[in-house]
Order: structure tokens, then C-alpha cells, then sequence
């Protein structure tokens, strides 16, 4: 079974229901037959690499909020970060900042080190971003997270370097909005279910139960006439 997830590591929700989905799937017994595959979603394409003000001070911006009304939005997010295990403490100083050579980075994880490498790689860039306030658009902070999730440094250079996977990124934004997607996090079973948003482990659990079920249909026997004859393994005894 496979899972396909559009997020972006700017986005709270999306590490938030990273953290339910893989609460969910600890607790599925068929976790070693599940891929989980990320694909790129730009909150802001538009965002700066050098950041001009902060995260909190953007959402004020960007929809007509006191700062203390943004801010009393942000401390939420972050008590509801707080619940799933995952401390958000030195978030209010996020950056507000573009994501596309993050994102270059996670295709890279994907092609080089599979879905394993990629998932290390996005837990590495969300920490980087709501734990440590880094800025995940300086290459020199991508560069060091990258290698920390076990990318290869020649590797990492020439992607950072270049426009390398700058279609892929480009190509999965369009598959979103093909599939009705604006907004993130945006999770597909195999490609036969969609759901929109951070939601509960619970409803990821039946999500997975259900898929699983469908694609997995067990052949249900019926009862036969007494003594009908049938030729076996080794032949027919005739």
C-alpha cells in the first residue's frame, strides 16, 4: 500500500499530521508493507531566501491580524504541537522564507536514499524550522540538515548549485491542484483516497484499515453440494 503526502516543511500542519499519520501507522499491522512518498507544496512560492520578518509577523500581514491576534494563533499551533510530542518553544522567531531548494533536497532523498531517507530528511527540515527557527532556505542550513539525515555532500553541493529537480517540484504542485488540492497537508491512499488536514490518528487508522481491506479482498467460500468431486495437487484419482 502507499501513501502520497503534499506538504510543505513550512507548514505546521503538515508536521502535525505527519506526526498523527505515523501514530496511526505504528499501530498498523501491515506498517512493513506501507511506502509513504512526500511530494512538494509551496505555501508561498513567492517567500524570500533572506528573510524580511518573521513567520508570526507574515500571517499579521497576510491576513490583517494585530500581531498579538497573529501571535495568539501561532502560541495554538504550538500548544497543539505540544500535545503530539514535538517542542515548538523558539517557533515565534521562525523566518518567513521560500522552500523550493528544500523541497529540490527532499526529491533528491527520495531518488538517492528512497522513501526512508526522504521521511528522515522532512522530519530533519521541520525540526530545523518550528523546533530551531532556522532558516530553511539558506543553503548553508539545508546543506548541514541534509548531510545530518545521511545525504551524500557531493550530492547535496551539485543540487544546491543547480535548478536539479526543479521540474519534480514543479510537476507535484501541478499534481495537487490536479487532484482539487489547495491547501496542505493533502495525504492519497493509494491513489484511491484523499484527505485534506491534520487529522486524528484515529481517522488515519481507519483510513488504513479500510484501504487495506480493498485492496487486499479476501475470497469468500461457499459451501458446496456434499461429495462433488474435485482433481487435487497430484492429479485426479481417475
Amino acid at each position: 500500500m502507499r501513501i502520497d503526502i503534499w506538504s510543505d516543511v513550512v507548514c505546521p500542519w503538515c508536521s502535525i499530521g505527519k506526526r498523527r499519520l505515523e501514530q496511526a501507522l505504528a499501530a498498523f499491522p501491515h506498517r512493513d508493507e506501507v511506502e509513504v512518498v512526500y511530494h512538494s507544496f509551496q505555501l508561498d512560492p513567492d517567500a524570500p531566501a533572506e528573510p524580511v520578518r518573521t513567520a508570526r509577523e507574515n500571517l499579521s500581514r497576510k491576513y490583517g491580524l494585530a500581531l498579538e491576534d497573529a501571535a495568539a494563533k501561532q502560541e495554538a499551533v504550538i500548544a497543539v504541537a505540544a500535545e503530539e510530542g514535538m517542542d515548538w518553544s523558539r517557533h515565534a522567531d521562525s523566518p518567513h522564507v521560500g522552500t523550493a531548494d528544500a523541497h529540490r533536497l527532499l526529491h533528491l532523498a527520495l531518488a538517492e536514499g528512497g522513501p526512508a531517507q526522504q521521511s528522515r530528511l522532512k522530519d530533519a527540515l521541520l525540526h530545523a524550522y518550528f523546533g530551531e527557527a532556522a532558516n530553511v532556505a539558506d543553503h548553508t542550513v539545508l546543506r548541514e540538515v541534509a548531510l545530518g539525515a545521511g545525504l551524500d555532500a557531493g550530492r547535496v553541493d551539485e543540487v544546491l548549485a543547480g535548478e536539479e529537480y526543479g521540474d519534480a517540484v514543479i510537476a507535484d504542485v501541478a499534481q495537487a491542484r490536479a487532484y482539487g488540492a489547495n491547501g496542505v497537508p493533502f495525504f492519497v491512499v493509494d491513489e484511491k483516497y484523499g484527505v485534506s488536514g491534520a487529522q486524528p490518528a484515529e481517522l488515519f487508522a481507519r483510513l488504513l484499515d479500510q484501504a487495506w481491506a480493498e485492496s487486499h479482498r479476501v475470497l469468500q467460500a461457499v459451501p458446496g453440494a456434499a461429495g462433488a468431486e474435485a482433481c487435487g495437487p497430484d492429479g485426479c484419482a481417475v
